[in-house]
């Protein structure tokens, strides 16, 4: 999630870029284990498979991965969104910059449906660079084993499944329509609240507001797009069946598991995605904002 900022990209993009990046580093190494558990609990089913562990909520997961895994394996998968991560934020933060100006509608400055449309339009194509790392870390993190190595993981798909649909970009509608969304509320969502809300005076206070509005948009996107998450889960994840393809295209994974798991599992691993996006998406905020002016002050 890039940081809304009204001035141009451009002539500052390298500072955006590199701040973007480690800012997006930082978010991953403290937050990645609940994304670790976020999949675990999407691609299970309601019924033990092949005598696999059933977790009953987010602290039952954490506490059986601990107990059966080891402390290192809320690590699994790790490399692949860490080798991805600069690139991408700075990637979807300039692409975000220089959508806005065609989102304006007719209005004298940015609305927040013109945050809305450029975040998600940013988000869009940003899930065509991210999707074959998305593939391989939530293989490796569905792995209830050792620790998968990706290079191994890499290779593997692509000798069995290829590059295309089946292989590396599988799942990528559904990560098309999650970031779509997921962008339009929180870009949407972060500007309308934070014209609402007072301005600050006081640095601190000011500071809290931001991180507070931010964190709770981020939240509310991520109750938009739960169920798009799932499906993406258990489309790039192992299938339930070696050898038989159950989760192939977003629609059709949706309503299989409403028809056989019920309402309910639309929204399995809500909890640690709020968890994971909430406070991640404040950390963001304020590691991007302290990077950022660092680099422009010491005029890297």
């Amino acid at each position: 999630m890039p940081i809304l900022c009204e001035a141009s990209a451009r002539p500052d993009a390298h500072y955006q870029f590199l701040a973007g990046g480690l800012s997006g580093f930082l978010e991953i190494v403290c937050f990645h284990p609940l994304d670790v558990v976020k999949a675990r609990m999407q691609i299970q089913g309601t019924t033990p498979v092949r005598g696999e562990v059933i977790y009953r909520g987010p602290l039952d997961a954490i506490a059986k991965i601990y107990r059966h895994e080891g402390l290192t394996s809320f690590w699994k998968g790790i490399v692949p969104p860490i080798c991805v991560e600069t690139p991408k934020r700075g990637a979807k933060f300039l692409m975000y910059e220089l959508l806005k100006p065609y989102f304006y509608f007719g209005a004298p400055q940015a609305t927040p449906l013109t945050h809305a449309m450029a975040g998600s339009l940013a988000g869009t194509l940003e899930s065509f660079i991210v999707n074959p790392f998305e593939v391989v870390k939530v293989t490796q993190q569905a792995n209830r084993e050792k620790p998968l190595k990706t290079l191994s993981v890499v290779k593997y798909i692509i000798k069995h499944d290829g590059y295309g649909i089946e292989g590396l970009y599988r799942g990528i509608t559904a990560l098309v329509a999650r970031n779509a969304v997921f962008h339009f509320g929180f870009f949407g969502f972060y500007n309308a609240i934070k014209d609402w809300v007072p301005i600050s005076q006081d640095s601190a206070s000011e500071l809290l507001r931001k991180v507070s509005i931010a964190g709770f948009a981020s939240s509310l996107a991520c109750v938009m797009t739960v169920t798009l998450d799932m499906a993406k889960c258990r489309i790039q994840g192992p299938q339930p069946v070696k050898g038989e393809v159950k989760y192939r295209w977003t629609i059709d994974t949706i309503r299989t598991t409403f028809r056989e798991e019920g309402a309910r599992a639309l929204f399995r691993g809500l909890g640690p995605m709020v968890m994971k996006s909430g406070p991640g998406g404040a950390l963001l905020l304020v590691s991007y904002e302290y990077l950022y002016d660092f680099f422009k002050t010491k005029n890297f």
